[in-house]
C-alpha cells in the first residue's frame, strides 16, 4: 500500500471503522503507535457510536489534521479561527464531492442513531455500502493537505 487512499480503504475492508481507517492511515506521520490511534478514533465508526451524526471518515480526517496542525493555547484566538477555517474547508470539499458530512444521509438511513451493534461485514455489506470510497476520499483529501 502505497498513499493514504488506498491504506484507509484497505484498514476499513480489514474491519476497522471508518474513523479508525482514515486516523491509522496517518498513524506513521502522527507520531503515534497503531493501538493508540485505533482507541482514540474507535468511538467515532457509525457517525459517533452508530448515532449516525458525523460520518467517522469525516471525524478521522478531522482527528489527523488537529494533531498535525491543530492548536494548543486556548486563548490564541488566530491560531483557532485558522485551525477551524481550515476543518471547514475540509468539510466542504467532502461534502461537495458526497452532498453531505452526515451518516445517516450518505447512507440513505432514517432520522435517528442506529443500534449499538455493528453490521456484520459480509459481500453484501460492502456492495451496498459507500463507506470503503468515502474513507479513501477522506484520505486523498488529508493527503492532498499534507503535501501542499
Amino acid at each position: 500500500m502505497s498513499s493514504a487512499k488506498e491504506k484507509a480503504m484497505q484498514y476499513f475492508k480489514e474491519g476497522y471503522n471508518c474513523s479508525q481507517s482514515v486516523v491509522l492511515a496517518f498513524s506513521d506521520k502522527l507520531g503515534i503507535d497503531a493501538e493508540t490511534a485505533l482507541k482514540l478514533s474507535s468511538s467515532f465508526g457509525g457517525g459517533m457510536g452508530r448515532l449516525r451524526e458525523v460520518c467517522g471518515a469525516v471525524t478521522g480526517m478531522f482527528i489527523v489534521v488537529g494533531i498535525l496542525y491543530g492548536y494548543s493555547n486556548p486563548n490564541d484566538q488566530v491560531a483557532k479561527a485558522a485551525h477551524y477555517e481550515l476543518i471547514q474547508k475540509l468539510a466542504k470539499e467532502f461534502k461537495d464531492a458526497n452532498h453531505s458530512i452526515i451518516c445517516r444521509e450518505l447512507l440513505g438511513l432514517p432520522e435517528g442513531p442506529d443500534n449499538s451493534t455493528p453490521s456484520a461485514r459480509t459481500k453484501q455489506y460492502y456492495v451496498e455500502r459507500p463507506c470503503e470510497e468515502l474513507v479513501g476520499m477522506a484520505a486523498e483529501i488529508v493527503e492532498k493537505l499534507i503535501d501542499n
